[in-house]
């Protein structure tokens, strides 16, 4: 495809491949456009109940296209980051369908922030995370100063966005960055495999408990406690909860239809 970005949906599980393997995966002004337009689409499907995001051949994507960069009609880096980068960040954290991030090569740069704004990242073994920006006077975007340290703390943090040294899958897996590494030629499947086991749960669940652990950031213990409460009040008298409740007694699977 011209953007460089594969979408497809088998069921309820959708599958982001951004599609530039000859160029490491960079992204450019249409792959951007195009992974903003599709997670903007999926996100108000409620058909689909999780998403996959990858990358093609040997890398999971490469940051920002230098080359189009030198272009003399590129845009200021504020303005790309606001009306570019920012927007597919916010929409990854704030859609409700959790997102799985299929590391299987280089992550770096804007690239990296991409995977980190993903509820769950796999790697296969040749994953590579690198926030190299001070090398070239910027500083690491895209949401990155703010995913990270909550991801793998603050000491992890400093050193992968100042020294900018390749974090290995291993090192990620033992950090917590990653939650495990799976071999290259098992990931697409073990992160499908993943996807499916979200998109079988209770949707409204699932959107749930992934805003109520970003909102964790930003509320106190007591408010934490306030707002688990209003949850389960809520989806308690929801028919999911009722169907779930049904399922367990009657030892069957359960079928959820978001309502």
């Amino acid at each position: 495809m011209t953007d460089g970005l594969r979408v497809e949906v088998e069921g309820p599980v959708a599958t982001l491949t951004l599609d530039r393997p000859e160029a490491l995966n960079a992204l450019t002004v249409p792959l951007k456009e195009a992974l903003l337009a599709a997670l903007s689409e999926l996100g108000a499907d409620r058909t689909v109940r999780a998403i996959v995001l990858t990358g093609a051949g040997r890398a999971f994507c490469a940051g920002q296209d230098l080359a189009e960069r030198a272009s003399p009609d590129a845009a200021p880096l504020e303005v790309e980051l606001r009306e570019r980068y920012n927007p597919i960040v916010r929409a990854m954290r704030t859609i409700d369908q959790p997102i799985v991030a299929a590391v299987n090569g280089v992550a770096a740069g804007a690239g990296a922030s991409l995977a980190f704004a993903a509820d769950i990242r796999i790697a296969a073994p040749e994953a590579r995370f690198v926030l190299a920006f001070g090398r070239i006077g910027l500083v690491p975007d895209s949401g990155a100063t703010w995913t990270l340290p909550r991801l793998v703390g603050p000491a992890w943090a400093a050193e992968l966005a100042l020294v900018g040294d390749p974090l290995d899958a291993e090192t990620a897996a033992r950090i917590g960055l990653v939650s495990r590494i799976v071999p290259a030629e098992s990931l697409l499947a073990e992160a499908d495999r993943i996807a499916r086991v979200l998109a079988a749960g209770a949707p409204a669940a699932m959107a749930a408990t992934k805003h109520a652990l970003d909102a964790s950031w930003s509320r106190s213990f007591d408010d934490a406690l306030d707002a688990e409460a209003d949850l389960q009040g809520r989806l308690g008298r929801s028919a999911d909860h009722a169907e779930g409740l049904a399922a367990f007694r009657e030892k069957r699977a359960p079928s959820f239809d978001g309502h």
